[in-house]
């Protein structure tokens, strides 16, 4: 029940507003259940159909559910509680592995490019009416894309990053209350997006392959509207998507012509495995390409081909909004993509190395690990709370599997983007003594 929360307000939105300042703040944990509406309704002096308003929009907004007789509960992943909310408070001394950032060392060096780019910029200022992509960045996108097997012959559009692209392809199609088949575990912004526009969640298993077909078979059975896609370093697994999976994914997808699909590529530049798209198998896709894993946070930027109604759509919205991406920004990457700034190769070895010697450790010391590819591993356990914990006792932050999962299991993800080989050992000692209850728990 609500404890000493008092819900205010006399109209629609500030009722919601105070339902959600309260779940924002803590005080209506996930579960609470809020007052029948004629009670509330009472209470705060205000007509029945009010209170109905307001709990309508907190359903559309993802902050509660309603179940019949059962009344109004606050959702286990309210929108109003970002995942990120949950993020291990890592005391000073500290190593964080908790992040999810990659290593500076592996970043190329932006003083040229952007030099290059300021003075391009500066020779052609951008104004209002130009075309919102640069065509030399078009041309090394679609380049990239087809050596890739990624045909897009329609437009193309940019995103401010992958979930920017991943918002306005949902919100092209879908409407609130649809339904959307997401992965889980997955990442933990996109799990909070879909119930934040209003959509609802379907959890879908993931495996080392990337989405379990059976798994997503059942999501489109009970009526999933769209399908989210990782392609490769799935965060927080390392999944990726290999031949075989994409061909039974493509299969199923095939007798869905209407679910939108959407393709998260945010692995491309520090990944060596191959791509795998499925875009075209359906009547609406998109494959979203960003640059901000291998060039760093702050170049947020990402590529977005589809099918010409959907990179119409976002286009359209888009001119509506922010207009375009930057392209004093545009510029930049396309610096660094033409002049190879990044070693695929070098960088994904690096990484795998050192997600592969950390997955090795821990199963010599009896613990089961997952990670195929990118810079985090993924390790079930008993208790995350226990497990964060002790780690934070034994010197190391990881972050809890709440901030990336649904229906999964507890787990524990560690970044391994920045450790040396000789944290290695010491890293596994430590986290076999925390999950040592828990060394037999397996995630999939």
């Amino acid at each position: 029940m609500l404890g000493d929360y008092m819900i205010e307000g006399r109209r629609a939105s500030e009722i919601a507003a105070s339902v959600e300042t309260g779940v924002g703040r803590g005080e209506l944990p996930p579960g609470t259940l809020l007052p029948p509406m004629r009670e509330l309704a009472a209470r705060l002096g205000v007509n029945p159909n009010t209170v109905a308003a307001a709990y309508r929009t907190l359903r559309e907004r993802g902050v509660i559910e309603t179940d019949g007789r059962r009344g109004s509960r606050v959702r286990s992943r309210p929108a109003s509680a970002p995942r990120e909310a949950r993020a291990v408070a890592v005391p000073p001394g500290t190593r964080n592995l908790s992040n999810g950032n990659p290593d500076v060392a592996l970043l190329p060096s932006l003083e040229g490019p952007l030099a290059a780019a300021s003075r391009r910029y500066a020779q052609t200022p951008t104004l209002y009416g130009q075309d919102p992509v640069v065509p030399e960045l078009a041309r090394l996108a679609r380049e990239g894309l087809a050596a890739d097997g990624v045909h897009a012959t329609g437009p193309l559009a940019l995103t401010s990053g992958a979930l920017d692209g991943i918002e306005r392809v949902l919100a092209a199609h879908l409407k609130p209350g649809d339904a959307v088949a997401v992965e889980d575990p997955g990442w933990g912004s996109v799990l909070d997006l879909v119930p934040a526009l209003g959509l609802r969640p379907l959890p879908v298993e993931v495996d080392d392959d990337g989405p379990v077909p059976s798994a997503v078979a059942r999501a489109l059975a009970a009526g999933a509207r769209a399908l989210v896609i990782t392609a490769r370093a799935q965060n927080p697994t390392g999944a990726a998507v290999g031949a075989a999976r994409a061909a039974e994914l493509g299969q199923l997808l095939a007798a869905h012509p209407e679910v939108l699909l959407i393709e998260d590529d945010h692995g491309h530049g520090i990944v060596d495995l191959p791509l795998h798209p499925l875009g075209g198998v359906t009547r609406h896709w998109a494959l979203i390409r960003s640059t901000s894993k291998a060039y760093g946070p702050d170049l947020r930027l990402a590529v977005v081909v589809g099918d010409e109604v959907t990179l119409d759509r976002i286009r359209g919205r888009q001119r509506l909004g922010p207009g375009w991406v930057s392209r004093l920004l545009q510029y930049a990457v396309a610096e660094l993509w033409g002049s190879g700034a990044v070693d695929t190769a070098v960088v994904a070895r690096a990484y795998g190395e050192r997600r592969d010697a950390l997955v090795a450790a821990l199963a010599e010391r009896g613990v089961r690990a997952y990670g195929r590819s990118g810079m985090n591993a993924w390790i079930p356990v008993a208790d995350e709370t226990a497990t964060v914990t002790r780690m934070l006792a034994a010197g190391w932050a990881v972050a809890p599997g709440a901030r990336f999962r649904m229906e999964t299991g507890p787990a524990v993800r560690i970044t391994v983007s920045t450790l040396t080989p000789s944290e290695i050992p010491a890293l596994a000692d430590a986290v076999a003594a925390a999950v040592r209850p828990a060394a037999g728990v397996r995630w999939d």
